[in-house]
């Protein structure tokens, strides 16, 4: 650019083209289009990329891999394979690769980076009130001492930014099922629409055109309660960007230290409270209090319905010789009498119920989660027990026994065995084992050694102690004149017996 600031100073001076040249050493051409332009800006710069020689085969091994998306994922291209099909193809045309495996790797990867970024435009969705997002977080608790790497549901409703969680020991079906059914009665409403991502809970099969084919149970929960289901895209989290970060925050602020308790049922009802608690906040954009969005929502859902909605799954089993059924690898205890028998189990997300083929229930265990546990509780077991007290020590549950209640059992005879074990069993079924056993060991602590002083402590620590409240006797009652007592006549009698 100096020359042209050089010949239009010359120019301004007043000299010809032809001066301006002689001086220049220039053309003239040149010499006329500096001085016929108009315009100094910089100049745009492309950087020049130097020709690579895998680029000729760009296209091909694009379209190789485009074909893929179609193919099952284990028939799909390798790096490797591309190369070898390269080779394959260069010798057929009486040529050699020119480029090395490695420089393939590089291009395949390459490739693979644009089809994954082709047309990948986030655009800002709507979310109406009354709208839902559901997703499933991980979160270690611990339950009577027992950690479980268990889920919180999330449950949030993007208009308002309110939210809500249940935590559970698994992620099945069943549990996003009561943990739904659980959230929608504490609101008291049903969302219109629920968006999903493709969870193997409830899609069994993502169709054509975006359809999904659902298991029976969410198709059952979705019509007895009225919402519509929305699915998002395969790896398209950002769809459900509200319940995205609800899953996290509340990990962060509610399961932080980890919590530890006794009941989850009782934990999940304290969840609901913190989550109300939230709703006092502001909206993170709006500037408005949550609560007041969130009535905006609860105005745009379907109400409650009346009919009441068992999430459960009836399974048929068979125990073995030791009365035991397995489910989903692990095993639950029935009754002594019920050995090689078919049942039916009521499957729940927090618990198993086991019938009879006649429909008579014989126990309620709390589900397991995990493979190869086992449940064992002695309570319909006691009876048998009681006709065979010999065989009692050889029990996981005399074992379990506190150590006043076991060192009685030991000491007894046979009849008092049977008698306390049957006592033991009947108290079981009415107020449950755990009491009957905490009961009991807090009577025979205190002494009690006979089956009736058994029975009459066992119900007096059960009910409480009751006291009389003071007479208030009224101020204008007569006064008598005070008795004494005369022994004279008895003494006589007795000595004359004597």
């Amino acid at each position: 650019m100096k020359h042209a600031h050089y010949i239009k100073c010359k120019a301004d001076e007043g000299k010809s083209i032809r001066q301006i040249a002689r001086e220049t050493g220039h053309d003239r051409k040149t010499i006329r289009k500096y001085l016929n332009m108009t315009d100094f800006s910089p100049a745009e710069k492309i950087k020049s990329k130097r020709k690579c020689k895998s680029s000729k085969y760009h296209a091909q091994v694009k379209e190789w891999l485009l074909e893929d998306e179609k193919a099952p994922l284990k028939q799909k291209h390798t790096a490797r394979r591309v190369y070898d099909r390269l080779k394959e193809a260069s010798e057929l045309n009486g040529d050699m690769l020119d480029i090395s495996e490695r420089t393939v790797r590089t291009l395949v990867a390459k490739v693979r980076q644009e089809i994954d970024s082709d047309g990948e435009v986030f655009l800002p969705l709507l979310h109406p009130a009354g709208e839902a997002q559901v997703d499933f977080g991980t979160t270690v608790f611990y339950e009577n001492g027992v950690e479980y790497s268990g889920k919180h549901l999330a449950l949030s409703f993007p208009h308002s930014n309110a939210r809500f969680v249940q935590l559970f020991k698994g992620e099945n079906l069943l549990c996003l099922l009561q943990g739904l059914l659980d959230i929608f009665e504490w609101i008291g409403a049903v969302p219109t629409v629920i968006r999903f991502d493709n969870m193997s809970t409830a899609v069994k099969a993502i169709k054509a055109h975006g359809e999904r084919d659902v298991t029976e149970g969410f198709y059952r929960f979705q019509c007895h309660f009225g919402f519509k289901s929305n699915f998002c895209n395969p790896a398209s989290g950002h769809e459900k960007g509200s319940v995205e970060n609800c899953v996290g925050y509340t990990r962060r602020n509610f399961f932080v230290p980890i919590p530890r308790f006794n009941n989850l049922k009782d934990y999940n009802q304290g969840l609901f409270d913190l989550c109300e608690a939230e709703m006092y906040g502001e909206h993170y954009k709006l500037q408005r209090q949550i609560k007041d969005l969130f009535e905006e929502d609860k105005a745009a859902m379907t109400a409650f319905p009346k009919e009441t909605f068992d999430v459960c799954d009836y399974v048929f089993a068979r125990t073995n010789n030791y009365g035991m059924v397995r489910y989903q690898t692990n095993s639950y205890s029935t009754a002594g009498n019920l050995y090689r028998k078919d049942v039916m189990l009521k499957v729940k997300a927090h618990t198993v119920e086991i019938y009879t083929e006649e429909g008579r229930k014989v126990i309620e265990h709390p589900r397991l989660y995990g493979k190869q546990k086992e449940s064992m509780l002695w309570a319909p077991y006691l009876e048998v027990v009681a006709k065979r007290p010999t065989a009692l020590k050889y029990t996981s549950f005399f074992e379990s026994l506190p150590d006043n209640t076991r060192e009685l059992l030991a000491e007894s005879q046979f009849e008092d065995k049977q008698a306390f074990l049957s006592f033991l069993a009947k108290a079981s079924k009415r107020d449950g084992m755990n009491t009957a056993i905490t009961v009991t060991e807090k009577a025979v602590s205190r002494g009690v050694r006979d089956l009736d002083n058994l029975v009459a402590t066992y119900q007096f620590l059960l009910n409480g102690q009751h006291t009389l409240a003071p007479m208030k006797l009224p101020d204008d009652l007569p006064q008598t004149k005070s008795y004494e007592l005369d022994f004279t006549a008895y003494r006589k009698l007795m000595r004359a017996r004597a």
